[in-house]
Protein backbone atom coordinates (compact mmCIF):
# COMPACT_ATOMS: atom_id res chain seq x y z
CA UNK A 1 0.00 0.00 0.00
CA UNK A 2 1.18 3.28 -0.51
CA UNK A 3 0.63 7.12 -1.94
CA UNK A 4 3.69 7.31 -3.31
CA UNK A 5 1.96 7.69 -7.19
CA UNK A 6 1.30 10.98 -8.21
CA UNK A 7 -2.06 11.50 -6.93
CA UNK A 8 -4.65 12.33 -9.27
CA UNK A 9 -4.91 10.09 -12.51
CA UNK A 10 -7.42 9.89 -15.68
CA UNK A 11 -9.38 6.65 -15.95
CA UNK A 12 -12.03 5.43 -18.11
CA UNK A 13 -14.73 3.49 -17.84
CA UNK A 14 -16.66 1.74 -20.49
CA UNK A 15 -20.45 1.71 -20.38
CA UNK A 16 -23.97 1.89 -22.12
CA UNK A 17 -24.47 6.10 -23.80
CA UNK A 18 -27.75 5.89 -21.08
CA UNK A 19 -25.19 5.45 -18.37
CA UNK A 20 -22.71 7.87 -19.43
CA UNK A 21 -25.24 10.34 -19.84
CA UNK A 22 -26.44 9.67 -16.15
CA UNK A 23 -22.86 9.67 -15.19
CA UNK A 24 -21.92 13.08 -16.37
CA UNK A 25 -25.61 14.83 -14.90
CA UNK A 26 -24.01 13.38 -11.28
CA UNK A 27 -25.27 9.86 -11.23
CA UNK A 28 -22.97 7.42 -9.27
CA UNK A 29 -21.12 5.22 -10.50
CA UNK A 30 -21.92 1.39 -9.64
CA UNK A 31 -19.39 -0.93 -8.08
CA UNK A 32 -18.76 -4.32 -10.15
CA UNK A 33 -19.69 -7.10 -7.54
CA UNK A 34 -18.84 -9.88 -9.98
CA UNK A 35 -16.90 -12.52 -8.32
CA UNK A 36 -14.39 -12.80 -11.02
CA UNK A 37 -13.40 -9.63 -11.30
CA UNK A 38 -10.01 -9.43 -11.71
CA UNK A 39 -9.05 -6.11 -8.81
CA UNK A 40 -12.01 -7.37 -6.42
CA UNK A 41 -15.30 -4.76 -6.00
CA UNK A 42 -15.14 -1.85 -6.87
CA UNK A 43 -15.44 0.56 -10.18
CA UNK A 44 -13.14 -0.08 -12.71
CA UNK A 45 -11.23 2.11 -14.95
CA UNK A 46 -8.78 2.08 -17.54
CA UNK A 47 -5.86 4.27 -16.92
CA UNK A 48 -5.33 6.88 -19.63
CA UNK A 49 -6.67 4.88 -22.27
CA UNK A 50 -10.44 5.80 -23.24
CA UNK A 51 -9.66 3.68 -26.44
CA UNK A 52 -8.94 0.03 -24.56
CA UNK A 53 -12.12 1.38 -22.01
CA UNK A 54 -14.58 1.92 -25.70
CA UNK A 55 -12.74 -1.73 -27.30
CA UNK A 56 -13.80 -3.53 -24.44
CA UNK A 57 -17.21 -2.71 -23.86
CA UNK A 58 -18.18 -2.64 -28.01
CA UNK A 59 -16.47 -5.98 -27.79
CA UNK A 60 -18.89 -6.98 -24.50
CA UNK A 61 -22.36 -5.65 -26.12
CA UNK A 62 -21.34 -7.61 -29.46
CA UNK A 63 -20.31 -11.00 -27.49
CA UNK A 64 -23.74 -10.19 -25.36
CA UNK A 65 -25.46 -8.90 -28.47
CA UNK A 66 -27.16 -6.31 -26.19
CA UNK A 67 -28.06 -3.85 -28.83
CA UNK A 68 -26.85 -1.41 -26.64
CA UNK A 69 -24.49 1.64 -28.05
CA UNK A 70 -21.02 1.83 -26.17
CA UNK A 71 -19.67 5.13 -25.16
CA UNK A 72 -16.99 6.44 -22.29
CA UNK A 73 -16.80 8.68 -19.75
CA UNK A 74 -13.17 9.20 -18.14
CA UNK A 75 -12.70 10.70 -14.05
CA UNK A 76 -10.42 11.99 -12.62
CA UNK A 77 -9.10 9.43 -9.78
CA UNK A 78 -6.96 10.22 -6.43
CA UNK A 79 -5.89 6.76 -5.63
CA UNK A 80 -5.67 7.72 -2.19
CA UNK A 81 -4.64 4.32 -0.40
CA UNK A 82 -3.53 2.78 -2.97
CA UNK A 83 -3.03 -1.36 -3.47
CA UNK A 84 -0.39 -0.57 -6.26
CA UNK A 85 0.29 -4.80 -7.86
CA UNK A 86 2.65 -3.10 -9.63
CA UNK A 87 5.35 -2.68 -6.70
CA UNK A 88 6.56 -5.28 -4.31
CA UNK A 89 5.19 -3.89 -1.26
CA UNK A 90 1.39 -4.35 -3.02
CA UNK A 91 2.54 -8.06 -4.47
CA UNK A 92 3.69 -8.91 -0.93
CA UNK A 93 0.04 -7.71 0.49
CA UNK A 94 -1.46 -9.87 -2.12
CA UNK A 95 0.33 -12.91 -1.39
CA UNK A 96 0.27 -12.66 2.53
CA UNK A 97 -3.82 -12.53 1.92
CA UNK A 98 -3.66 -15.78 -0.13
CA UNK A 99 -2.23 -17.23 2.47
CA UNK A 100 -4.97 -15.90 4.84
CA UNK A 101 -7.38 -16.85 2.21
CA UNK A 102 -6.00 -20.70 1.89
CA UNK A 103 -5.67 -21.16 5.45
CA UNK A 104 -9.58 -20.12 6.40
CA UNK A 105 -10.63 -22.27 3.00
CA UNK A 106 -8.56 -25.12 3.96
CA UNK A 107 -10.09 -25.35 7.64
CA UNK A 108 -13.44 -24.89 5.94
CA UNK A 109 -12.63 -28.23 4.26
CA UNK A 110 -13.76 -26.06 1.14
CA UNK A 111 -11.64 -25.57 -2.49
CA UNK A 112 -10.25 -22.85 -3.52
CA UNK A 113 -11.32 -20.41 -6.06
CA UNK A 114 -9.70 -21.05 -9.18
CA UNK A 115 -8.86 -18.40 -12.22
CA UNK A 116 -10.02 -19.76 -15.58
CA UNK A 117 -11.20 -18.41 -19.04
CA UNK A 118 -8.08 -19.35 -21.30
CA UNK A 119 -5.14 -18.27 -21.92
CA UNK A 120 -6.25 -14.34 -20.75
CA UNK A 121 -7.47 -15.84 -17.24
CA UNK A 122 -10.19 -13.68 -17.87
CA UNK A 123 -12.26 -15.22 -15.15
CA UNK A 124 -10.27 -13.93 -12.41
CA UNK A 125 -12.11 -16.45 -9.42
CA UNK A 126 -9.43 -16.31 -7.09
CA UNK A 127 -7.75 -13.06 -7.68
CA UNK A 128 -10.84 -11.61 -6.73
CA UNK A 129 -11.14 -13.98 -3.55
CA UNK A 130 -7.94 -12.98 -2.07
CA UNK A 131 -8.28 -8.90 -2.87
CA UNK A 132 -11.64 -9.18 -1.50
CA UNK A 133 -10.40 -11.28 1.86
CA UNK A 134 -7.29 -8.31 1.97
CA UNK A 135 -10.23 -5.68 1.92
CA UNK A 136 -11.70 -7.75 4.48
CA UNK A 137 -8.88 -8.67 6.76
CA UNK A 138 -8.14 -5.20 6.70
CA UNK A 139 -11.65 -4.01 7.59
CA UNK A 140 -12.00 -6.99 10.80
CA UNK A 141 -8.52 -5.09 12.05
CA UNK A 142 -9.43 -1.66 11.97
CA UNK A 143 -6.54 -0.60 9.77
CA UNK A 144 -7.59 1.88 7.40
CA UNK A 145 -9.68 1.37 4.06
CA UNK A 146 -7.96 0.96 0.76
CA UNK A 147 -9.36 3.18 -1.33
CA UNK A 148 -7.74 1.88 -4.81
CA UNK A 149 -6.54 -1.03 -6.35
CA UNK A 150 -3.98 -0.99 -9.37
CA UNK A 151 -2.95 -3.96 -11.26
CA UNK A 152 -0.99 -4.44 -14.62
CA UNK A 153 -2.67 -6.81 -17.08
CA UNK A 154 -0.75 -9.00 -20.17
CA UNK A 155 -3.49 -9.97 -22.33
CA UNK A 156 -3.91 -11.01 -25.72
CA UNK A 157 -2.01 -12.01 -28.61
CA UNK A 158 1.92 -10.59 -29.27
CA UNK A 159 1.83 -7.70 -30.80
CA UNK A 160 4.55 -9.36 -33.61
CA UNK A 161 6.54 -12.49 -33.83
CA UNK A 162 7.67 -13.85 -30.66
CA UNK A 163 6.97 -10.26 -28.45
CA UNK A 164 6.57 -9.86 -24.85
CA UNK A 165 4.04 -7.27 -25.74
CA UNK A 166 0.42 -7.94 -26.00
CA UNK A 167 -1.94 -6.33 -28.05
CA UNK A 168 -4.85 -5.55 -25.10
CA UNK A 169 -1.95 -5.31 -21.96
CA UNK A 170 -3.45 -2.53 -19.87
CA UNK A 171 -3.33 -1.07 -16.25
CA UNK A 172 -6.92 -1.05 -14.43
CA UNK A 173 -8.00 0.64 -11.49
CA UNK A 174 -10.82 -1.07 -9.31
CA UNK A 175 -12.36 2.28 -7.10
CA UNK A 176 -13.54 1.05 -3.74
CA UNK A 177 -13.88 4.71 -2.38
CA UNK A 178 -16.12 6.87 -3.90
CA UNK A 179 -14.85 9.70 -2.87
CA UNK A 180 -11.54 9.16 -4.82
CA UNK A 181 -13.26 10.16 -8.31
CA UNK A 182 -13.04 13.75 -8.10
CA UNK A 183 -15.06 14.29 -11.54
CA UNK A 184 -16.47 12.93 -14.45
CA UNK A 185 -16.10 13.61 -18.23
CA UNK A 186 -16.69 13.06 -22.04
CA UNK A 187 -13.11 12.09 -23.62
CA UNK A 188 -12.91 14.03 -26.68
Amino acid sequence: MHRLSSSFVLGFHGCREEVAVGLISGAAFQASQNDYDWLGSGVYFWLSDPERALSFVEEKFARERTGDTPAVVGAVIDLGLCLDLSTAAGVNQARQAYDGLRDIVQLAGKEMPVNAGGADLLKRHLDCAVINFLHEARKQTRVPPIDTVKGVFLEGSPAYPNAGIMTKTHVQIAVRNADCIKGVFRPR
